[in-house]
């Protein structure tokens, strides 16, 4: 009975660990009205590096006394122009101007403002841009939400009137320039949009120029400010490409020295351009469109520096970083995908060579020295993008040749991590490495996660506060390589226990990698622990042996969508400002809306499969895996019927990467970082396989205690489905009822009985099967010359009494059959 309930208790024990990873929720609250004015100050192309207490005076002491943060400018055009950035502004969503753009730069703004009463204004194609947005980009963008929440709104200048128009074009109080005295213009709408000018080039002195003369044009916004209003200095837009990190400061009541955020970042310092409507509206207490804003208000937490040269360093080393790491990470995963392509064409050779015969005929083996050369190869290679993600705990960025910077310290980290692999004790097993690299990633990763991902942002492999998509938790390339490093893990522990336990080895450790992927706290993705989920399952299915049957994936998947569901229930009733992204797509759904989240993934799907480099570690180790690995010569099917835990870790992570790419909107991307840690492991590990492929098991001497429940030898490598673990040859259960196998075999763990050979063939109940964790030396016995075997987990075999001599004095031989998979096959 307990054996028929075991799928579902395990089934149910996933479900409450994804759930519960993904239902709590930080308590933000909503942030309640602070001012009953509120001026949006914006200097297209302003950054922190220009910010100083001689040059920009205002801005400085504004800075002292308000809340300061980095400001990302996405709109739906990369780069963000002006006009982009103040259409985005007064949409609350990612919005862009129709027209024409130029390759390398931002076309000339072109805003036709009419002025036919002297009073407001009008936006004649101010229509023809709604329509633009709506039916031509794919996140349903309204220009002039904002405006159309309040009652009045002001503009100062044309590119805050774009800002300030309603969707039908209307300028409620408009000014071409800031007036002499503009006190009276200010009080006369509670929500003021003034466009204080543009900082643009890279030229320092003039750079200067133009922030001193916005600095002096801001003095004069603050001394007319009506009272209790706040004061939204945004750097709105980008001047020059590549895109930058901007200014944010906010002054008023309740934002006294202080980091800016907002749930849309969930990252301290950081808030996105489409916050700044809601964070208006918040301020003044107005009811929020929510259908209609991406963004979320934003607030003021945590204590920042007293001093505030120190506080304003970190933004504006954060834009240092953030440039660099665009930089430098397309030639990174360039040189990732070049160099295991490289490698994966290099074992190939090794692969069909790797086999040692038995014979006196056969191919002339590879020499040791180069296997053990391309081994470490493969440890570095699965290495890479955890080193990637330290290096960033070194300041790389700050120097002339950040690129080279970056570089020497990955390096050295590769280095040093290939040697603590190589010097691990276990090394020499078949599974050492495996279980050294996925571990040693999954605490890299895992710690990061823990301490706040502060690696992963603006790192290398990480993602970018410029891009917009994502601010803190776990990022794509993270959650590829947590994904394997975890259940990779889980696998290499599951194979060490015995079979019984090898489903709740993996559903542990399966399970605390979900709840890190999914908490908001953690690595806040909802999609990605849904998939991890259904690999988790999984692999906890097939994790004692057999096939994935339909019984066992009807379970895998009821947990998946039992996640999936659950979370959804739960997500779906909260605010609309605390949703996940399963919540919004939901209530999308309800509205009408859902299709534009639909296209949006399925865009996103589309440009990355086509652009990123991750495609060609994906594509490339599928094709490692399929055209070579699970040949009769790859040794990859050996190695999966000696150790089925493996086997099950491998697929599930295959699952888990596919589902959360797909669903993310990354396309291969999760599957070719997960790739690349799965794939140069499965490498290593079947070349070692197919080097113990001729050596002899011994069957157990029957000592106590080796019995299992069945009245077999029921120990960590057994692989069978039955009680006592036994399977037959061909790999499917054994009958109850059926005859007893000779006994020379029945005590004798059932993955030596029933392990399967290279070319798909399975030893004989009676003959010897491969031995599997210790490197062999010549004549089958190990390095050190003992003739002691050891069991797929690595346990000791004793050596049967050998048999009694003919009557002529001479000793038995044991006959051998040499064939295709060269394997030495004892005579019953």
């Amino acid at each position: 009975m307990l054996r028929r309930l075991a799928p579902v208790l395990l089934t149910l024990l996933v479900v409450v660990l994804g759930i519960t990873a993904l239902a709590a929720r930080p308590d933000t609250g909503a942030p309640g009205r602070s001012a009953d004015f509120v001026v949006v100050a914006g200097v297209a192309g302003l950054r922190w590096e220009d910010v100083d207490p001689q040059t920009t005076p205002t801005l400085w002491r504004m800075a002292e006394q308000g809340s300061i943060g980095s400001l990302s400018v996405r709109s739906a055009h990369q780069p963000t122009c002006p006009v982009d950035g103040w259409l985005t502004l007064g949409a609350g969503n990612f919005a862009a101007w129709n027209g024409s753009r130029q390759r390398d730069g931002c076309p000339p703004t072109g805003v036709t403002v009419e002025q036919p009463d002297g009073f407001g204004a009008n936006l004649p194609d101010q229509e023809s841009v709604v329509q633009y947005n709506q039916d031509r980009l794919s996140w349903g963008a309204t220009p002039g939400a904002l405006s159309e929440s309040v009652r009045c709104s002001v503009a100062v200048g044309p590119d805050a009137a774009v800002a300030a128009a309603r969707p039908f074009g209307r300028v409620d109080r408009y000014a071409p320039v800031l007036p002499a005295d503009p006190t009276p213009l200010l009080g006369s709408c509670v929500l003021s949009i003034v466009d204080l000018g543009s900082v643009a080039g890279e030229d320092p002195a003039s750079r200067a120029a133009q922030a001193r003369q916005a600095d002096a044009q801001l003095a004069r916004v603050l001394a007319a400010r009506p009272p209790r209003s706040l004061v939204i200095v945004a750097g709105v837009s980008d001047t020059d490409q590549p895109s930058r990190l901007h200014v944010a400061i906010a002054d008023g009541p309740g934002w006294e020295q202080g980091w800016l955020t907002s749930a849309s970042t969930a990252r301290e310092g950081y808030l996105q351009l489409v916050d700044l409507a809601p964070t208006a509206l918040a301020a003044l207490g107005r009811p929020m469109p929510e259908r209609l804003f991406l963004g979320r208000p934003a607030v003021s937490v945590g204590d920042r520096p007293a001093d505030l040269r120190a506080a304003i360093d970190e933004p504006a080393d954060a834009d240092r970083e953030a440039g660099a790491q665009r930089r430098v990470a397309g030639w990174f995963f360039t040189l990732l995908a070049v160099a295991q392509v490289a490698l994966a064409i290099a074992v190939l050779p090794l692969l069909r060579r790797a086999r040692r015969h038995a014979g006196p005929h056969g191919p002339e083996p590879v020499s040791r020295r180069v296997v053990a050369t391309v081994e470490l190869l493969l440890v570095a290679a699965a290495l890479a993008v955890p080193a990637a993600l330290l290096a960033d705990a070194a300041p790389w960025w700050r120097g002339q040749h950040a690129g080279w910077w970056f570089a020497v310290v990955t390096a050295l980290l590769i280095v040093g991590g290939t040697a603590a692999v190589r010097f691990t004790p276990g090394h020499d097993r078949t599974l050492g490495p495996l279980g050294a690299v996925a571990g040693l990633t999954t605490l890299v990763i895992g710690v990061d996660v823990l301490t706040g991902s502060r690696l992963q942002l603006n790192g290398v492999v990480g993602y970018s506060a410029l891009e917009g998509g994502r601010y803190s938790g776990l990022g794509t390339v993270g959650l590829g390589v947590f994904i394997a490093g975890s259940l990779l893990s889980a696998g290499w522990l599951a194979q060490r226990v015995r079979r019984a336990w090898r489903p709740m080895v993996m559903v542990a450790v399966g399970g605390s990698a979900v709840v890190v992927v999914g908490s908001p706290y953690l690595g806040a993705d909802s999609i990605g622990a849904i998939a991890l989920t259904a690999g988790v399952s999984v692999a906890a299915a097939i994790s004692t042996g057999g096939w994935l049957t339909v019984s066992r994936l009807a379970w895998a998947t009821m947990a998946g969508l039992a996640v999936t569901i659950g979370f959804a229930v739960v997500d779906v009733r909260r605010p609309a400002s605390e949703r996940g992204s399963l919540g919004r797509f939901l209530a999308a759904l309800g509205d009408g809306t859902g299709g534009l989240t639909v296209h949006r993934s399925g865009t996103a799907n589309v440009e990355t499969l086509v652009n990123s480099p991750l495609t060609v570690l994906a594509l490339a180790g599928a094709a490692l895996v399929w055209f070579a690995l699970l040949q009769p010569w790859g040794g990859l099917l050996r190695l999966f019927g000696i150790y089925p835990a493996i086997r099950a870790a491998m697929a599930g992570t295959a699952v888990a990467a596919g589902i959360g790419g797909l669903l993310g909107g990354s396309a291969l991307d999760v599957a070719g970082a997960a790739g690349a840690l799965a794939v140069p492991m499965a490498a290593l590990a079947a070349l070692r396989v197919l080097d113990h492929s001729t050596d002899r098991t011994q069957p157990r001497t029957g000592r106590p205690g080796d019995e299992g429940p069945g009245g077999t030898a029921d120990g960590p490598t057994d692989g069978g489905d039955r009680p006592g673990g036994s399977r037959a040859l061909d790999g499917r259960a054994v009958d109850p009822g059926a005859p007893a196998r000779p006994a020379a075999a029945a005590d004798r763990p059932d993955d030596a009985v029933a392990r399967t050979d290279s070319d798909g063939a399975a030893a004989p109940a009676g003959g010897t099967g491969p031995t599997s964790d210790r490197h062999a030396g010549p004549g089958g016995t190990d390095a050190g010359g003992s003739d002691r075997r050891e069991t797929a987990d690595g346990g000791p075999t004793p050596t049967a009494d050998p048999a009694p001599p003919r009557p002529d004095g001479r000793p038995v031989s044991v006959p051998t059959q040499p064939g295709p998979a060269s394997t030495e096959v004892a005579a019953g």
